[in-house]
Formats: C-alpha cells, sequence, structure tokens
C-alpha cells in the first residue's frame, strides 16, 4: 500500500517544480527545493524510514541537478555526474567520519556491557530512597554522554536496568514510581545531546555545515565550555519538574540497593575488555578536552584512532563480525545524504533564497541578536514536533538557519556562534515519545502515557526554552556567541 505521507510528499515535490520560477532563484535551486520539501514531509510523516529516504533523496538530487542548467554556463546541463557527486558530497565530510566512529565505540560498550557496569555502580550507591533513585538515574544518562556517543546506544543500555529496578522494587510497571523514572532517564539522556559535542549525530551535522559553510570548528572544550552548565542546570531543572509533576507514590523503595547490588554481582568481575575499553574511553576524553590545547588532532581523527585500537588483535576488543550487526548503518546513511542535501540548496541558492523570504517576513533584519535567538529557537521547537529524529531535522534546518543568519543586518551577530546556539535547540526533542529514537525506546516499556510525557515535556520544553533566553542575554553573550 503506497503510504499516505509518500503520496503528500511526491506532490509537494511536483508542485514546487511546475510553479514558475521565482525571481532570483536558479532553476536548480528551485529542483533543490523541491527535493528539500519532499524530504521534510517524508521524515515529517515518517512515510520511509529514514535510510530508504536517504538513498531516494540522493537519486531526486542527482537527477534533478543533473538536468539542470549550470549557473556559471546556462546553456549546458550540470549533468547526472556531477549531480550524483553533489549527492554523496555529505559522505566526505570529516562530521560524518566522527559519527561513524562513535557509533562503534557505542558498539563496543554494548558488547563488553561496560555501559552496564557504570550504570549499576552508580546506581548502588545512591540508596533506597525513590528521590535518590531518580537522581542515579540523571547521574548515569549523565556520565555515559561522556563515553558512549550514542543517545540511542545509552538509553538501550540505561533503560533496562531501570525496568530492573522497578521490577525488583515490586512497583508495578504502570505505577507512578515506574513512569516517573523512565521518563526521567529519557529526557536526561535528551538533555546531555545539548552538553556535550560528541554526544549526539544531529550535533556533528552543525559540525559539518559549520566547517564546510563558514570554514570554523569547535573544538570538544569550547562546546562543552558553552553547553554544559546549560545542561546542568536544566538536569537540575528535570529533577524538580519530574518530582513535581510525577511524584512517587512512596519516599522509600525497600529492597532497591540490594536488587542493583545482586544484578553488579551477577556481572561478576570487571573483565579484561572491559578494562581495555574504559582505559581506550578515557583517554579518547582526554584526548577530546584538550584538542587544541595539548594537541593538535581534531575531535574526528582522535576517535578513528581509539576505533582502530579496539579492532587491533591483542589490544581491542572488538571483531567485525560481532561489531557489525551493532552498528546502526541507516544514521550513517542519513547523515551523509542530509549534509548532502543541505550542500545542494546551498549551492543551488536555494537556501539563501529561503533565508531572504525568511528575514523579511520575520522581520529579523534589524532584531537584536538575542530576539533572533528567541524566535528561531521557538521556530525549531515548534518544527521539532513534526520530526522522530533530530539527525533529519538538523540535516534540513541548520543550512536553511546559517543562510538566514547571513542575511541579517544586526551589527556583530557571530553567525557561527549563534548557528551553535540554535544546535542546541535541535536537541529540545522533549514533548512526544516520537520526536527521538531514545523516546520511543522508553515508550516501548509501557512504563508510562504519552500524555504523561507530553505534560512534563512541556514544562521541560518551557524551562530549556528560558534558559535559552538567560544564556543568549548573559553566559553565551559573554563568551562572545550570542
Amino acid at each position: 500500500m503506497f503510504p499516505k505521507g509518500l503520496a503528500v510528499a511526491v506532490l509537494a515535490l511536483i508542485a514546487v517544480l511546475v510553479l514558475p520560477q521565482p525571481e532570483g532563484l536558479p532553476l536548480a535551486g528551485q529542483r533543490m527545493l523541491a527535493v528539500f520539501c519532499f524530504a521534510v514531509v517524508v521524515w515529517f510523516t515518517d512515510a520511509l524510514d529514514y535510510a530508504v529516504s536517504a538513498v531516494v533523496i540522493a537519486a531526486l538530487i542527482a537527477v534533478l541537478l543533473g538536468v539542470s542548467p549550470d549557473a556559471a554556463k546556462p546553456a549546458v546541463l550540470i549533468g547526472t555526474a556531477r549531480g550524483l557527486a553533489t549527492a554523496m558530497s555529505g559522505f566526505g565530510n570529516i562530521a560524518l567520519t566522527l559519527v561513524a566512529a562513535a557509533l562503534f565505540l557505542a558498539a563496543a560498550m554494548t558488547l563488553t556491557g561496560l555501559d552496564r557496569r557504570i550504570a549499576l555502580v552508580v546506581l548502588s550507591r545512591v540508596g533506597s530512597k525513590a528521590s535518590h533513585v531518580v537522581i542515579g538515574s540523571i547521574v548515569v544518562s549523565t556520565l555515559l554522554a561522556f563515553i558512549v556517543p550514542s543517545a540511542t546506544a545509552r538509553a538501550a543500555a540505561v533503560i533496562p536496568i531501570m525496568m530492573g529496578i522497578v521490577l525488583a522494587f515490586g512497583a508495578d510497571k504502570r505505577s507512578r514510581f515506574a513512569g516517573l523514572l523512565m521518563i526521567t532517564t529519557v529526557q536526561a539522556v535528551s538533555v546531555w545531546n545539548v552538553g556535550i559535542k560528541t554526544a549526539a549525530a544531529q550535533n556533528m551535522v552543525a559540525v559539518g555545515f559549520l566547517q564546510r559553510e563558514l570554514g570554523r570548528d569547535i573544538t570538544w572544550l569550547d562546546w562543552f565550555i558553552a553547553a554544559a552548565p546549560f545542561s546542568l542546570l536544566l538536569s537540575i531543572g528535570l529533577y524538580f519538574v519530574m518530582m513535581r509533576m510525577m511524584p512517587p507514590e512512596s519516599a522509600e523503595i525497600p529492597g532497591g540497593k540490594a536488587a542493583v547490588s545482586r544484578a553488579l554481582q551477577a556481572m561478576g568481575p570487571m573483565s579484561a575488555n572491559e578494562k581495555k575499553l574504559l582505559g581506550v574511553s578515557l583517554l579518547l576524553l582526554a584526548c577530546w578536552a584538550t584538542e587544541g590545547v595539548l594537541h593538535r588532532f581534531d575531535s574526528s581523527t582522535t576517535t578513528v584512532i581509539a576505533v582502530a585500537l579496539l579492532f587491533l588483535p591483542g589490544i581491542g576488543v572488538l571483531d567485525w563480525k560481532r561489531a557489525n550487526p551493532q552498528i546502526p548503518w541507516g544514521t550513517i546513511v542519513l547523515f551523509g545524504v542530509g549534509i548532502s542535501l543541505g550542500t545542494a540548496l546551498l549551492q543551488t541558492q536555494a537556501a539563501q533564497w529561503l533565508a531572504d523570504l525568511a528575514v523579511r517576513w520575520l522581520g529579523l533584519g534589524t532584531l537584536s541578536p538575542l530576539a533572533i535567538l528567541a524566535a528561531l529557537s521557538a521556530f525549531l521547537i515548534v518544527i521539532h514536533l513534526g520530526f522522530a529524529s533530530a539527525t533529519a531535522l538538523a540535516s534540513a534546518m541548520i543550512p536553511i538557519i546559517i543562510a538566514v543568519l547571513q542575511q541579517v543586518q544586526t551589527p556583530g551577530l557571530n553567525v557561527f556562534g549563534m548557528t551553535m546556539l540554535l544546535q542546541f535547540a535541535v536537541s529540545f526533542g522533549f514533548i512526544l515519545p516520537v520526536n527521538s529514537p531514545q523516546g520511543m525506546v522508553a515508550y516501548g516499556t509501557e512504563t508510562f502515557s504519552v500524555r504523561d510525557f507530553v505534560r512534563t515535556g512541556l514544562a521541560l520544553t518551557l524551562l530549556a526554552y528560558l534558559l535559552t533566553l538567560a544564556f543568549g542575554a548573559t553566559y553565551w553573550r559573554w563568551l562572545g556567541y550570542a
């Protein structure tokens, strides 16, 4: 059966293609806008698997660019070879290398069980008070964000443990305590997607566009300095929001600490592979944090070196046959084609044409940097409601955001810094479980209703937005980003 969302996407594609060519927009740009509309509708409606949608989008870019006139030589067509080269250009971006390498690190964590051991060690020390267990879930999600560079992998590691705690405590699966623990865990995972550059693929999308379009990169440490205080305050806010809106049935959970201790004992002593992986992870974290300070190796290079070590016989903990099934190759395909689509929009002037419209319609041209941050953050929060992947959202919106900011005439506006701050808002997928893969992992436990997720998510989103404005007016402005 032909999905309705796909039918709507095809109609949107055709509609933009047959419209009269707008003034100031090359024909190639109009055709890339058609592909952009197709991509947004497909991603918005989840009409196709993300990997499949990426392949279809790549084919559309290759064909429609190929039959478009070359802007430099209007009498000559671009050609499908150059069109396909543009469709594949995202796979040559070093940010994609970092994402792919990070996914292998996440697979190593899963295969060795190191992520689960870290979570259990933390939870074994928090005691049996319900409030302490909730704090423990936030701490675990925070710690794993440093060494597990995949939000979905972190959720997949922690959520089964939390489910085990709920069952060990004898709590009903549909109790407030179970829902409180599960929602807090997954929201903490999402909160720290903001705080750490390597914690989520969508951050790498933004980094890739910043490198390609503005010729600048941001180090792991600079990102951490800018974003970690925000995530820390939002994590504290998350605790109070959840405890206020979903208070547990009882303050004490008898036998909880013993249940965690039993699970930790069942894992046995730390294996040699876990020790080696922990050593490599801590060394990699040190390299990320000292990039540009003690050495000149960028994050992508150090991560690839770490993964190479993990595959080496005698030193590493991975082999290809075991690692391969653990890698979400679809995420890598989506990432590469998403960057290609953004690149095509920018190269054909489509992004700049859209940006000019946005600046005029929204009146952004004379607004202050804080007002621009407020307006575009609110826009990204609202549009995220229709996306099940922050990576897809970043792929669609970050090139447009860059073009918009370049059109604005506000004196002293830092296009690079403002793009990074708006990327933080891309990760605010707190309202619906379907707004992120980790949200769907949690929803699969059947421990909470969508209503509970929405009402607590709305409160967390409002808090995140207010913090964005407060940081934009103070801390981020002091750092020179806003």
